[in-house]
């Protein structure tokens, strides 16, 4: 039961630190600027609510499409570390677009809240690895996949608050540590995949 919670909760840790709620707060208010508050929280509700629509399409359909590309585990594994590895990267050496680059003018819908800050590529190759890893323990990444879009969601509603608190420089350094993380579960999951090819 324990291995069962553990399993749950770093699953959720590593999904949280990919959606990267605390780095993509700056961009997010600079999609927002100009639009009123109450718009505001309509709108990040709106996009958090679609991002979870197409996560879970990925939970449920990412290992019938990995099947059907005829794509073994192990490749999966590497690929996924690989993605890892540059994310993680970009969040400990962020560029001045950001992470997942430049972003549209005008009220956003779908992109780029949606996708690519909350539901982006490195996430959803993650969701993909889970299913096609461990087919059999789909009620613990869904249980993991809710609850780390909950925590991001909550983080990005609270976006201008948490701002305000940490300012910038202190959600760089967040960023910066949870791209160390990353780095390290990427180089751990190439590991893996590098150690079952051998």
């Amino acid at each position: 039961m324990v291995d069962i919670g553990n399993s749950i909760m770093s699953a959720a840790v590593l999904l949280f630190f990919l959606m990267d709620p605390l780095g993509n707060i700056p961009v997010l208010l600079s999609v927002l600027s100009g639009i009123e508050p109450k718009r505001q929280r309509f709108i990040i509700a709106r996009e958090v609510s679609i991002a979870l629509v197409i996560l879970l399409i990925f939970l449920y359909a990412g290992k019938p499409l990995l099947n059907f590309l005829h794509l073994q585990q192990e490749t999966v594994t590497i690929s996924g570390g690989i993605i890892l590895l540059i994310i993680g990267l970009r969040m400990i050496f962020p560029k001045p677009e950001g992470i997942m680059g430049a972003n549209p003018d005008g009220e956003p819908f779908l992109v780029p809240i949606a996708i690519p800050l909350i539901a982006g590529p490195s996430v959803l190759a993650m969701l993909m690895l889970m299913t096609q890893s461990s087919p059999e323990n789909m009620t613990h990444w869904l249980t993991a996949l809710v609850v780390a879009w909950a925590a991001s969601s909550v983080i990005l509603m609270l976006a201008p608050f948490l701002l305000r608190l940490f300012k910038h420089r202190g959600l760089t350094a967040l960023e910066r540590l949870m791209g160390m993380i990353l780095v390290m579960m990427a180089v751990q999951m190439l590991i893996n995949g590098i150690k079952v090819l051998v």
